[in-house]
């Protein structure tokens, strides 16, 4: 039971993981010193989708799920609603491709938002004004 619920676990974190890499930046919009985490992280993401690597997440959800004796996944909810998001049964390639083109599109406009936002909150020097 306790490997079932640390597989679950990782699946849940698995899924925070995917929607930090896919919309962390929104929250980049309220703690801008976040992006210092997020731009490496969805940089990953954006790899892992690329190069066609599995997120190391994966391996060892499977590895607990086989200590627990399950040889695939069963009918709880997180098997049944957050595992077909994290894992498609129709990714291919083009697909993957595409999702990683996503991410960074995504992402590439949060943070033009972020970036031109922040010039025109930028505070006009006062010396520069003559009194």
């Amino acid at each position: 039971m306790l490997y079932r619920i640390l597989a679950d676990l990782v699946v849940g974190l698995h899924f925070v993981f995917v929607v930090f890499v896919v919309a962390g930046g929104l929250l980049v919009l309220r703690w801008p010193k976040l992006a210092y985490l997020h731009i490496p992280v969805a940089v990953y993401g954006a790899a892992i989708e690329f190069v066609g690597w599995i997120c190391p997440l994966t391996p060892l959800e499977n590895s607990l799920r086989r200590q627990a004796g399950e040889s695939g996944y069963s009918t709880g909810f997180v098997e049944h609603y957050i595992l077909p998001l994290l894992y498609p049964s129709a990714l291919t390639r083009e697909i993957q491709l595409l999702l990683g083109f996503l991410v960074l599109a995504v992402n590439a406009g949060i943070y033009v938002y972020i970036l031109r936002r922040s010039k025109t909150l930028v505070p006009a020097d006062p010396s520069l004004h003559s009194g």
